[in-house]
């Protein structure tokens, strides 16, 4: 049983890196590239308001977390501090934007929320920048 025990020492660590990794750059690539570029883009934003602060300070925080948080989750750095952000998003877009919503259109967040919720419990791993700090 010791034996096991050592060779399985990594996989906690393993898991967090694996979820960091796929949760910060599929958030980062897949919704907040799209969202800076509206932002930042000369064209007319158009984006939901759900918490009634205005559709562009509404868009930033949206950018906010979905890229500079998303990018601090997959490398590791302030990790739970990142995911914060992160997760207050994903409830407002399940919860409040996609709330009336059928099933299909929440489940994405509510995956992302899931993940999110489960490294803020976990922790960056072994395998983060947050770890050589600490060292």
């Amino acid at each position: 049983m010791k034996r096991l025990t050592k060779e399985w020492a990594y996989g906690k660590d393993v898991n967090a890196l694996v979820l960091r990794l796929v949760m910060g750059l599929s958030m980062f690539y897949g919704h907040g590239l799209g969202k800076m570029n509206v932002l930042f883009g000369s064209g007319e934003i158009n984006f939901p308001d759900p918490l009634g602060i205005g559709m562009t300070l509404s868009i930033g925080m949206a950018v906010f977390a979905e890229v500079l948080c998303a990018l601090l989750v997959t490398v590791g750095l302030f990790t739970r501090l990142a995911l914060i952000p992160l997760i207050a998003t994903m409830a407002v877009a399940a919860f409040i934007v996609h709330g009336g919503d059928p099933f299909g259109k929440i489940e994405l967040s509510l995956l992302y929320l899931a993940g999110y919720v489960g490294l803020l419990f976990i922790g960056p791993g072994r395998f983060s920048v947050d770890h050589i700090i600490k060292r």
